[in-house]
């Protein structure tokens, strides 16, 4: 019976709770949410949890976006309201259509936050998720802008002053005049104790009864105490209409920065002395707090490193090369990344910087150098208490004292003791295996073989690490609709743990990839990166896919002629924890082929036969699939049919003919390494297309191979006290040129060199002083004038007593 009744909803859902064909004894797509809730009840245990859908689905954290709940209604008029973290109640409405509406709330967390919704004030009976974003990490048109970000933020140093202007989005705001609020946070009670709590609060009001005309200007005054304590902060944008303060309205929120505009007389008057006393507070707290420094992941040594080191570090989009590199915090750098994930106990962050040449930048050598954060600026899990809260935290104790020691005034030698950078020494590179084409792999190790089954199958298996990553490959079709004896692969789907179940599939598109959350379409139309459970994505463009895990685990996905190839970076944490089609990680590419039953295939004997067996036997089971199967094609070909498919045979062996048509344009786009990938694929697809795709893909492994291959640092090397050094680059074969300022003499070496064994040959180099040389040299000298007397005076005494001596002597005779 349940199966006619998924059948019956396959053409108009797909499946949104995984649980509903579990329950059912099946697991099939695809009860929609809403069908589930009428007709399978009793089926899905988890069902509510998608029984609302809502649009949009996300905004800022801070809260004030207005989302409707899509297909239901209610009676216009009726009441409604919206509990979110079973805590968080606020009011919602119904509009004059039906549609009910909520107002999302201050919820100091990122990802996915639950709600309930009650029509009556006391039975929550329906239930959602919305999900809360980053400020930082929020569209452009979803925030208030900051005319000239750095006015506001200096406002009050010399130099700095005139007219503020902010703009927003109009439609953002239901209503013809708007109110202009500043809210401000801080953390209050003694840092990592039970005390230590968040505080977001109403300031005070800049202007009421404003036209929403989408701009507001104003000339700060310096504010009195206790308001002017204050000093970081964000606006908000809401309907006049509201009283002043009011929480959880629908706002538009700009993003938090430095009050310098806000702060008291004082700071204007001497902003530097204001700055230096704050500055010498905060490295007196320092001091006394726990250090963090020894748990922060380390910095890859070059910008290539870290920009393939997509498992553990992304883009900060504060300093993006992509974007023209603004870099406010970190003049001199064109790049920055930041440590994905926070480091385990203290939840502290690590930002990593490289030059225009690609090497690293050390606060040693620049203000602009890669710095840890006490607070790590995306935050960590569990949220909501210091110093885990997204963004805000990173302020308090990793920015704001930014500005006291070192934009403010000039004292950011107070900064860089207590944020020194990583400078790479024990960076260990991940390592990089894929599959790509008609389906091609590079192991772990190093080792490229074909295997084009059809089926579903284990590119990865940490069973110790947690770690599944599942593959589906499916026939090529020629442009006419028939199938060919190659195949593609269509769709991953990968779970570290208790994470969420990420599957990225090819759709109808050509090279466009959907992504699914739990069997759920996600969209990535307001951001580009999404804060799931135990893993994050990120999607700039519907080509590209990078899912990132909590151990360091990275998978890209990226569309290409119509097929996908699909790279997973894996830490050395993970050496020999790994099988599967891409291999056994230990560094030996002779052991890569083990098979389900343990046996290893030997490499020099492996014909594409033997691989044909060795991919058959990674074929996963119904029961550990992660996929999703919600058309009546995934169900026939992939559920009810065998997971290996022994009646699909590929062409083993490539047969390239001078006649055909095809031949001359894939001899010349064939070539070099990956050439027989290229030939094989565009000969078995029939597509240049296809061909050209796999020789990318393959090209663009090859680079990021290189570019993850381990380089040794000796690390950073200090110039000699009352000297100066020549040369910023510390890794193997790198130069540091040394020279003594003007009265110092340089006594060691004038240059050093970063050896391969990563310590910097030659002695310490010192300077020592003009006058300090004199003295000891004069020292010398009286020294030896001394010895010199001494001698004289002895060998004359022992002339004189031997005289004596012969003189008694003849006397005696």
């Amino acid at each position: 019976m349940w199966i006619e009744v998924i059948f019956t909803l396959l053409t108009t859902s797909r499946i949104y709770a995984q649980t509903c064909a579990e329950q059912c004894g099946k697991k099939l797509g695809s009860c929609s949410c809403h069908a589930t809730c009428v007709s399978l009840q009793n089926c899905c245990s988890d069902y509510r949890q998608f029984c609302l859908a809502i649009s949009p689905y996300s905004g800022a954290m801070l809260g004030g976006a207005d989302f409707t709940f899509l297909d239901v209604t209610f009676d216009v008029g009726s009441k409604i309201l919206c509990r979110f973290n079973g805590d968080i109640v606020v009011d919602g409405y119904v509009d004059e259509d039906g549609s009910g509406h909520c107002i999302s709330p201050l919820v100091l967390e990122t990802g996915w936050v639950p709600f309930e919704v009650s029509t009556d004030g006391a039975t929550y009976n329906r239930q959602g998720a919305w999900l809360s974003v980053h400020p930082g990490k929020l569209s452009a048109d979803l925030k208030a802008t900051l005319v000239n970000a750095t006015q506001w933020q200096y406002y009050g140093t010399p130099d700095v002053e005139g007219i503020l202007r902010m703009t927003w989005n109009t439609s953002l705001i239901k209503a013809g005049n708007v109110s202009v609020e500043l809210w401000g946070y801080r953390e209050t009670g003694e840092p990592y104790s039970s005390s230590w709590m968040p505080e977001f609060k109403y300031l005070y009001t800049l202007g009421r009864d404003l036209p929403n005309s989408g701009e507001f200007s104003f000339t700060p005054e310096p504010m009195k105490k206790p308001v002017s304590d204050w000093e970081l902060g964000c606006l908000r944008v809401s309907s006049s209409s509201e009283p002043d303060g009011k929480r959880d309205v629908e706002a538009v929120w700009s993003e938090d920065h430095a009050l310098a505009w806000h702060l008291e007389e004082k700071f204007r008057q001497d902003s530097a002395g204001w700055a230096l006393e704050k500055c010498l507070q905060w490295d007196k707290l320092e001091r006394a707090l726990p250090q963090f420094l020894n748990e922060t992941i380390d910095c890859p040594c070059t910008l290539a490193q870290a920009r393939a080191d997509t498992g553990r570090f992304h883009t900060d989009y504060g300093c993006d090369i992509e974007k023209g590199s603004v870099c406010t915090y970190h003049p001199g750098s064109v790049h920055c990344v930041r440590a994905i994930q926070a480091s385990p106990k203290y939840a502290a962050g690590q930002q990593c910087c490289y030059d225009s040449t690609g090497a690293q930048v050390l606060t040693g050598d620049s203000i602009g150098g890669s710095t840890p954060d006490r607070g790590h600026d995306w935050g960590s899990p569990p949220f909501k208490k210091p110093p885990r809260v997204p963004g805000l935290s990173h302020w308090i104790y990793d920015v704001l004292s930014f500005y006291y020691c070192c934009l403010w005034s000039d004292n950011c030698h107070y900064y860089f003791t207590h944020r020194p950078s990583s400078d790479c020494r024990t960076y260990q590179a991940p390592k990089p295996g894929i599959a790509f084409g008609d389906p091609h792999f590079v192991t772990f190790d190093g080792f490229s073989y074909t295997f084009n089954g059809k089926g579903e199958y284990y590119l990865v298996l940490a069973a110790e690490k947690g770690l599944t990553v599942q593959g589906r490959t499916e026939p090529v079709k020629l442009p006419n609709g028939t199938s060919t004896n190659a195949t593609r692969l269509s769709a991953v789907a990968m779970q570290e743990n208790a994470s969420d179940v990420i599957e990225v599939r090819l759709t109808d598109r050509e090279d466009h990839l959907e992504v699914l959350k739990n069997q759920e379409v996600l969209t990535f139309s307001q951001q580009s990166w999404l804060d799931l459970r135990g893993v994050f994505v990120f999607s700039p463009v519907p080509q590209n896919v990078t899912v990132m895990f909590p151990t360091g685990a990275g998978v890209e996905v990226r569309a290409r002629g119509g097929a996908m190839a699909t790279t997973v970076l894996l830490p050395q944490d993970f050496e020999n924890h790994t099988l599967g089609m891409l291999g056994r990680m230990n560094g030996d590419p002779s052991d890569d082929l083990v098979s389900s039953n343990g046996e290893v295939f030997p490499l020099n004997q492996t014909e594409a036969e033997e691989l044909f067996q060795f991919g058959a036997g990674w074929a996963i089971t119904n029961e550990t699939s992660l996929f999703t199967y919600d058309t009546t094609h995934l169900l026939n070909e992939y559920y009810f049919s065998a997971k290996h498919d022994p009646d699909f045979i590929p062409a083993f062996s490539l047969s390239e003919d001078p006649d055909d048509p095809l031949y001359a344009n894939v001899s010349r786009m064939c070539l070099g390494p990956g050439s027989w990938f290229c030939k094989y694929d565009a000969f078995t697809s029939r597509s240049l297309k296809m061909g050209n795709s796999t020789m990318v893909s393959f090209t663009s492994h090859m680079s990021a191979m290189r570019d993850l291959e381990p380089v040794v640092s000796c690390g950073w090397l200090a110039p000699p006290k009352n000297g100066r050094k020549e040369g910023t680059r510390y890794l193997e074969g790198s130069k540091v040129n040394l020279s003594c300022n003007s009265g110092y003499l340089l006594h060691g070496p004038e240059e050093r060199t970063c050896q391969g064994d990563g310590v910097w040959s030659g002695e310490a180099t010192q300077c020592i002083s003009d006058n300090v040389l004199g003295i000891v040299l004069g020292s010398v000298f009286a020294s030896l004038a001394l010895i010199a007397a001494i001698v004289v005076v002895v060998h004359t005494n022992r002339k004189r007593k031997r005289k004596a001596a012969e003189i008694q002597e003849k006397s005696d005779l």
